[in-house]
């Protein structure tokens, strides 16, 4: 499961990114929206894998 949780929170980061810098595929709609994706992303990214670490030990 947390390996799921950080491949998602890598493409959604990722497509956020992609947003805020060129304006694909959200057209830049809302930034400060694309903001709080991709910290979000990053938290649960972050999170993810610290389990996974955490889990090895």
């Amino acid at each position: 499961m947390p390996l799921v949780g950080m491949v998602l929170a890598g493409l959604i980061g990722i497509l956020f990114l992609a947003d805020l810098a060129a304006g694909f595929p959200f057209g830049r709609v809302s930034v400060p929206a694309d903001v709080g994706f991709v910290v979000a992303s990053a938290i649960t990214g972050y999170l993810s894998w610290s389990l996974i670490n955490r889990s090895r030990s």
